[in-house]
């Protein structure tokens, strides 16, 4: 069992997602998220919201973003809504502009962006484990707390001993957006010079659907 959740929260407005048919508000969901880092201070946690659900107000949005700072979440995708024929959403009333859901949506997920990118640097000094997964100019993996494919990768740095495959205990010593840089832990102590800039990386704009 790894250290990962995957929530389903959509939004974090209680109106606004009795709408949606669903349960939960921000506070409810924001007990969750405390409930399981008192446990496992460790745990990734993601999820991904619509914002321009029909109803949405202003005071929706500002909900969903001041939740979004409190939840500190590692990944976060943001969806525009869209009518899709036969639903119940379909035939409500108060549907939104099409161009303000197009606005709310990139607001919110340039705030996610800064927002996980935030949470990777609270990663630094802290230990973990990564998977490697590959080997060509760099050595790539992914941490227990990384989803596959969608939520960032890890570099290792000063890992020539390691194979694919293999499960490392490392110390993360950088961050770059989403993704993080990791060294052996029991590799020198002595501080390493990282040129992010020269690092393969992740690319969440493609990788998460809606952003």
């Amino acid at each position: 069992v790894l250290p990962f959740f995957d929530l389903s929260v959509l939004h974090a407005s209680g109106p606004l997602m009795r709408r949606m048919r669903r349960f939960g508000a921000a506070e409810s969901f924001l007990n969750i998220i405390d409930s399981i880092r008192s446990r496992c201070p460790e745990a990734g946690l993601r999820s991904n919201f619509i914002t321009g659900f029909p109803g949405e107000t202003d005071a929706d949005v500002a909900v969903l973003a001041d939740f979004l700072q409190r939840a500190r979440l590692d990944v976060a995708g943001v969806f525009a809504y869209s009518d899709e024929e036969g639903t119940e959403a379909a035939g409500l009333d108060g549907h939104v502009d099409e161009d303000v859901v197009t606005a709310r949506r990139e607001d919110l997920a340039d705030l996610t962006d800064e927002l996980v990118s935030q949470r990777a640097e609270d990663r630094i000094g802290t230990r973990g484990r990564v998977m490697v997964e590959e080997i060509d100019e760099a050595v790539i993996g992914r941490a227990e707390h990384q989803g596959p494919e969608v939520d960032g990768c890890v570099t290792l740095v000063d890992a020539a001993a390691v194979s694919v495959g293999d499960i490392v205990d490392v110390e993360f010593v950088g961050s770059d957006g989403v993704d993080l840089v990791a060294r052996p832990a029991n590799a020198s102590a002595s501080r390493l010079a990282v040129d992010l800039s020269a690092l393969p990386k992740s690319d969440q704009s493609e990788s998460l659907p809606g952003r």
